[in-house]
């Protein structure tokens, strides 16, 4: 079966507006829509880095306890934590999973590396 959401652990975490911090999340593949319908927003015309805003608040399900992601709590997320976040979406919607191939250094083999919750590696050999 295909997995189409994937968790993750923010590196730092949004505080929302009463101080609660959400740094539990997950992410599902996007959709041919999720990467059309954004183009339409005037916010993506007037800005395009916009548009990784709206893709963000769209494929994200859920971030601790809130209840909707929008672009607004988007906006709200730590530099970090927006980069974070777009390095998680390529790699999940470029492969469709979370795991990335590499290559030992020393040795010269190849094998998977899958990324765990909270965004560390766990190699697979």
């Amino acid at each position: 079966m295909l997995q189409t959401e994937f968790p993750f652990t923010l590196p730092m975490g949004y505080i929302d507006s009463e101080g609660n911090l959400h740094k539990e999340g997950v992410m599902r593949l996007a959709t041919a829509f999720d990467e059309i319908a954004p183009l339409k927003d005037p916010r993506v015309h007037n800005n395009p880095a916009y548009l990784l805003i709206i893709l963000l608040a769209r494929v994200i399900t859920r971030l601790g306890t809130l209840e909707q992601i929008n672009p607004k709590i988007v906006e709200g997320f730590f530099a970090a934590d927006l980069g974070y976040l777009q390095n998680l979406y390529r790699r999940l919607n470029d492969s469709g999973s979370n795991r990335l191939h590499t290559q030992c250094p020393y040795c010269e083999k190849e094998f998977e590396v899958e990324l765990s919750e909270q965004g560390e590696s766990g190699a697979t050999p």
